[in-house]
C-alpha cells in the first residue's frame, strides 16, 4: 500500500517515484550500451586486468561501463536535481552533477555499481546487474540505511533474450518487469520470496566465491545444514547451493523465490586469516548491496549476520557482511543457529 508519508520530495520537485523512473531509463541505456559494445568483443579483451583499485579488480569490460556511466545519468537526470554520483571508476568521494556544484549542497547521494557480477558476465556465463541506490545527502555521514529508492537492471548474457528490472521506494513496496529484447516489449515480473519454512529441498548457502578462508565457510555451512535439517542421508541431496558471484544477483534470487537463505560472511574472516599470516580477499561493499531496499520492500529480511541493520557509509571500499532470509519463519529458524556458530567459530564481532 502506498505510504505518502515516506516519499522524499526534492527541492527541485523530483519525488522518489520520478527518480526511480529516470534511473530505470539510465540503467536501460547503460545495459544497452554494454550489450552493443561487448557483442562482438573477444573474451580476452573483456577479461584483461586493466587496474587494481582499492575496491576491486578492474577488467576490460568495466572500462566500457565506466565510460558510459556519467553520460547516462547526466542525460536521465539532466539539471533537474543536484547529486553526488558514487561508484567504481569515479573520483574518490564521488562526483557532483551538474558539474561545478557543491557536494555539500547536493540534494542526493546516488551510489552505483555499473556491473555487479563482472566475472560471470565477461565470460558470458551469467547475467550481471546495474545497481543504484538513492539517499538524501548527509555528506560523509550518509549511510546505506538512508537509501530511500533503489533500482537494479539485469545485464543479460549474449544468448539471453529476457532481462529483468526491479525497483523500490521505501514504504511503498517493490516492483518489477521483464524486458523482451527480441520483441522490445515488457511484462510484469512477480516478486514472490519463498514461503517455505525449511531450507530442506531448497537453495540455501554461504558465499565463498574466491580462495581465502573457503574451508572455514564450508565447515560452518556444513554445521549449519546439519543442525537445521539433520545429517546427510546416503543417496540423497536435500540441500542445494548457488555461488552467484553478484550480490545484486543473490538478492534477486531471494526476491523472486529461487533461494531461501544466503549469507556473505567474508569480512568476518579477517581476524582468523590474519592469525594464519594470510590476508582476507575481496568482500562485499556498499555499492554491491545498495539495492537491499528492493529485497526488504519485497518481504525479504536483510540484516548483518548478527541480526542488526546494515550500517555502512555510502562508498566503494567499506567491507560488509550480510544475511538474507526469504521470510520471517526461515529467519527465526536459521539466525539463532548461524549466530551461535559464528561465536563458536570465533568469527562474531
Amino acid at each position: 500500500m502506498r505510504n505518502p508519508g515516506v516519499v522524499m520530495p526534492s527541492r527541485t520537485g523530483l519525488d522518489s517515484q520520478e527518480l526511480v523512473r529516470r534511473i530505470r531509463i539510465a540503467q536501460a541505456r547503460l545495459r544497452d550500451a554494454l550489450l552493443e559494445q561487448t557483442g562482438d568483443a573477444e573474451v580476452s579483451d573483456l577479461t584483461r586486468v586493466v587496474e587494481e583499485s582499492s575496491g576491486d579488480t578492474i577488467y576490460g569490460i568495466d572500462r566500457i561501463s565506466e565510460t558510459v556511466l556519467r553520460d547516462v545519468f547526466k542525460e536521465a537526470l539532466a539539471e533537474d536535481c543536484t547529486y553526488v554520483l558514487i561508484g567504481e571508476g569515479l573520483t574518490d568521494g564521488g562526483e557532483v552533477f551538474p558539474e561545478g556544484g557543491d557536494s555539500a549542497r547536493a540534494e542526493f547521494r546516488i551510489i552505483v555499481d555499473p556491473i555487479d557480477g563482472t566475472r560471470g558476465l565477461m565470460y558470458d556465463k551469467r547475467s550481471a546487474w546495474v545497481l543504484t541506490g538513492v539517499a538524501e545527502n548527509r555528506g560523509d555521514a550518509t549511510r546505506l540505511s538512508d537509501i530511500f529508492a533503489a533500482v537494479q537492471t539485469e545485464i543479460p548474457t549474449r544468448k539471453q533474450y529476457r532481462c529483468d528490472v526491479l525497483w523500490a521506494v521505501r514504504g511503498e513496496g517493490a516492483g518489477g518487469e521483464s524486458y523482451d529484447r527480441i520483441r522490445d516489449t515488457t511484462s510484469p515480473l512477480p516478486l514472490h520470496p519463498s514461503r517455505a519454512e525449511s531450507i530442506e529441498h531448497g537453495f540455501a548457502m554461504i558465499s565463498r566465491f574466491f580462495p581465502g578462508g573457503k574451508e572455514i565457510l564450508a565447515a560452518l555451512e556444513e554445521r549449519l545444514a546439519e543442525e537445521l535439517i539433520g545429517p546427510v542421508v546416503p543417496g540423497r541431496a536435500r540441500l542445494f547451493e548457488d555461488q552467484y558471484i553478484s550480490t545484486g544477483g543473490q538478492l534477486y534470487e531471494l526476491i523472486v523465490g529461487h533461494d531461501r537463505f544466503n549469507a556473505d560472511l567474508r569480512p568476518m574472516l579477517e581476524k582468523a586469516l590474519a592469525e594464519r599470516g594470510t590476508a582476507a580477499g575481496i568482500s562485499c561493499h556498499p555499492y554491491d548491496i545498495c539495492t537491499a531496499l528492493i529485497a526488504q520492500e519485497a518481504g525479504v529480511i536483510v540484516t548483518d549476520p548478527m541480526g542488526q541493520p546494515l550500517v555502512a557509509p555510502l562508498d566503494t571500499t567499506h567491507p560488509i557482511a550480510w544475511s538474507g532470509y526469504a521470510n520471517s519463519s526461515l529467519r527465526d529458524q536459521i539466525a539463532p543457529v548461524l549466530q551461535r556458530l559464528l561465536q563458536e567459530f570465533e568469527l562474531a564481532p
